[in-house]
């Protein structure tokens, strides 16, 4: 584990300098930038690690909205002349001059989140990014370009735990919504070397900066007096960024690890490629004893209408038709619903639908929804949609069924627990089945007031 502390000499920026491999970085591809979103932890970061791309992305003619997650309060814990909450006040003021220095077109948001402790306030961060991002989105026509909107932020493991916590959630959001991430360092300028292991340097894209741009980062970053000169002569208040820190962000060009656009539906077309089976639905116990257990659940011996959502190869879904006079399987990756097809060629009662839900949701009612390891791909404001949709268009009488691995889901937002709580906490619905396994949780949701098995057949 990487520590530091700001008191240390730090690598020169003249090592840095003569670092062929960072000279000979890739560009930043740029092209087709629509709206960019830049997460800051504290207020400096965003000019520091991002004042150049804030600046050439506003000047592009692209929309520019700076996110700053913490007022900054915490930077001199040991100030003699300035309190915490005064120094908030400072931090706030002088982001506010720096961002409109950068783009005086640019939005701005500071969320006061406590400076320190934003490894505990991760949804916070979550929840804001993903309004920022979904408005972006919302502003192309449907399944436009996801290319176009960017999300910038520290990079996740620059050594500064707010830093980390940033980018972490950052990371997570961009996953979720299929945007581009650029993580920018600002501490691993201090901390690292030229090759240092700890680097992805791979994955580093240098963007130059035209005079004007670089002119206008200096004329940012001097407006951030609190951080770059002494508060006072007394001790407790020396300059946080001294003279050989600042030398990393006056040079001509910011380096960037960037992520590109995650797209669901490319994302499953490849897993589905990649493999007849990816999760060994037709070979694996657990998977075979899972839909076992799925279809005993199920409160009714028969429906009329079923919605499967994300039905992948389909194998859930030829058990389901045995059950139901009609299933609408959907799913976001086309090579899954030919892959369905195929191996279901005389399925009748089955409508395989390309679909991304629950933005694209199919024409109701059904009588039974089955979500069963699909509920953590969405985000958390989809999700809410999901839940929405499927009160909208299931029947009184019918049964929302949700199963879901209670393991890690390594890049995305949610996980199972987080789903079957979302769905516990609607005032619409009421479980009626609960079943909870070490590896997954399976549970029946109706509409309140929803019968039992016993109820539906006259026995109490």
């Amino acid at each position: 584990m990487v520590t530091f502390s700001h008191l240390d000499a730090g690598t020169p920026e003249a090592l840095w300098r003569g670092d062929r491999s960072l000279a000979a970085a890739p560009p930043l591809d740029l092209a087709g930038l629509r709206t960019l979103i830049v997460l800051a932890a504290h207020p400096d970061d965003e000019t520091l690690g991002a004042g150049g791309l804030i600046a050439h992305a506003a000047r592009s003619g692209a929309a520019v909205h700076v996110i700053v997650a913490t007022d900054g309060e915490a930077s001199h814990p040991d100030s003699p002349s300035v309190t915490p909450a005064r120094l908030a006040e400072v931090r706030r003021r002088e982001v506010r001059a720096a961002v409109g220095a950068l783009a005086p077109s640019a939005t701005l948001d500071c969320l006061g989140l406590p400076d320190g402790a934003l490894a505990d306030r991760g949804p916070d961060l979550e929840r804001a990014l993903g309004t920022a991002v979904r408005a972006a989105l919302g502003e192309a026509p449907p399944g436009g370009d996801r290319a176009g909107v960017v999300l910038a932020a520290p990079w996740r493991r620059d050594a500064h735990p707010d830093h980390d916590a940033a980018g972490a959630a950052a990371a997570r959001v961009a996953a979720a919504a299929g945007v581009g991430l650029l993580e920018y360092p600002v501490w691993m300028w201090h901390w690292a070397e030229p090759g240092s292991p700890h680097v992805p340097w791979a994955e580093a894209r240098r963007l130059e900066l035209a005079p004007a741009v670089r002119d206008v980062k200096e004329e940012a970053l001097a407006l951030h007096v609190s951080q770059t000169a002494p508060l006072s002569a007394h001790p407790g208040d020396e300059a946080l960024l001294g003279p050989g820190m600042q030398e990393h962000f006056e040079r001509g060009f910011e380096l960037y690890f960037a992520s590109p656009p995650r797209d669901a539906r490319a994302t499953f077309d490849e897993v589905h490629a990649a493999s007849p089976d990816p999760w060994n639905f037709t070979s694996s116990w657990y998977e075979r004893r899972k839909r076992a257990v799925t279809l005993a659940a199920l409160p009714a011996a028969r429906y009329r209408r079923a919605l499967e959502v994300g039905c992948s190869i389909g194998v859930l879904t030829g058990e389901l038709a045995e059950r139901a006079d009609e299933v609408v399987a959907t799913d976001v990756s086309p090579r899954a619903l030919e892959r369905a097809a195929e191996r279901l060629p005389h399925a009748a009662a089955i409508s395989w639908e390309h679909r991304r839900l629950p933005q694209e949701w199919p024409d109701g009612p059904f009588d039974l929804i089955v979500a069963s390891e699909v509920g953590y791909y969405f985000g958390p404001e989809e999700l809410d949609e999901f839940v929405r949709r499927c009160l909208g268009s299931l029947t009184d009488d019918g049964a929302l069924v949700a199963c879901h691995w209670l393991g890690t889901i390594e890049g995305w937002q949610l996980s199972g627990e987080d789903v079957h709580a979302r769905l516990r906490a609607e005032a619409g619905l009421e479980t009626v089945v609960h079943h909870r396994e070490r590896d997954f949780l399976l549970e029946v949701f109706g509409k309140r007031p929803a019968a039992s098995v016993a109820q539906r057949e006259g026995l109490v």
